[in-house]
């Protein structure tokens, strides 16, 4: 089988999670600098099999979007250009960040780690991926 790919966009960062081949468990894979995202994700979609991919949508409270979303369309549209083949998903990825450092906290790791704004994106991408499974 294929992987499923998620991705907790950001302006500098973006985290990435992935499933494993049976998409059953959603894991962390890396956070990569916005500007290198569609050359990783090319060269790591020649290596794996992907069949979707997961883009967290950025909600404000009053049901608007994030100015970030303007560029987020711009990537979608880019990538889909590259990879016609592979479906585009959509999820609110409202608290994510927030759960994601709650998550990393539960985990017991210490401050100085959690301080670490790569592991935040890809904890973050982990849960926009668990959202995706758990509603497919």
């Amino acid at each position: 089988m294929s992987r499923i790919l998620a991705l907790d966009y950001g302006g500098k960062r973006t985290g990435i999670a992935s499933t494993d081949p049976l998409q059953i468990i959603a894991s962390p894979l890396i956070t990569v600098e916005t500007k290198d995202l569609l050359e990783y994700l090319s060269n790591y979609i020649t290596k794996e099999e992907v069949s979707d991919i997961v883009v967290g949508q950025p909600t404000r409270h009053d049901g608007s979007y994030s100015t970030i979303e303007e560029q987020i369309l711009v990537f979608i549209e880019r990538f889909s250009k590259s990879f016609p083949y592979i479906t585009i998903h959509r999820i609110n990825e409202m608290y994510t960040s927030k759960d994601a450092m709650k998550a990393l906290i539960a985990s017991g790791m210490k401050k100085k780690q959690r301080m670490n704004k790569k592991l935040l994106d890809s904890t973050a991408a982990t849960l926009i991926l668990q959202e995706f499974l758990y509603h497919k």
